[in-house]
């Protein structure tokens, strides 16, 4: 169960580093101060767009890492440690080293499904979770792009009526 979150942390690094260099980037050519990030005692975030769909497939992988996608430490935190209890207690992985070795009754025999009936809700609340935060950060990153392009690159007698631009 390490390599999902070593798989993830290499590529969100990269990530984070690409946005950061373009972050950069932008306040160079303005000479503008810009605030990379937040940090906070249950999250660290800097506003940008994501992608939904790759919140929803690194939640699909494991449940928490969707909520890492989008810097929500404390929820990625207990998502992956009850993952990681639900499918300890349940016996899982065990039960599937026995299915890859033909074993099928030891398999079936092993599991304990009492626990093994919390991972469907598991990550369904990930998935769930990670795709509606990720939505409403992206519909904040916009507004706060549009409030930023207004202020700064718009003139102020500048409106739209009915189709019509008309610049005062």
């Amino acid at each position: 169960m390490y390599i999902p979150v070593f798989i993830f942390g290499i590529w969100d690094s990269y990530r984070t580093c690409v946005d950061m260099n373009n972050v950069y980037l932008l306040a160079e050519r303005e000479d503008a101060p810009f605030n990379s990030y937040t940090v906070g005692a249950a999250e660290i975030n800097y506003l940008d767009k994501r992608s939904p769909a790759m919140s929803v497939i690194w939640s699909l992988f494991m449940p928490g890492m969707g909520q890492l996608h989008i810097h929500r430490i404390l929820t990625a935190f207990f998502a992956l440690a009850w993952a990681i209890v639900f499918l300890y207690k349940s016996r899982l992985l065990e039960a599937v080293q026995y299915l890859f070795l033909g074993n099928i009754q030891e398999s079936t025999h092993v599991l304990s499904p009492e626990w093994l009936l919390f991972m469907p809700s598991m990550w369904g609340f990930s998935v769930y979770d990670s795709y509606m935060n990720t939505v409403e950060n992206n519909k904040l990153f916009e507004y706060e792009q549009k409030v930023f392009l207004t202020q700064n690159y718009q003139s102020r007698g500048f409106t739209i009526k009915k189709g019509r631009v008309m610049n005062e």
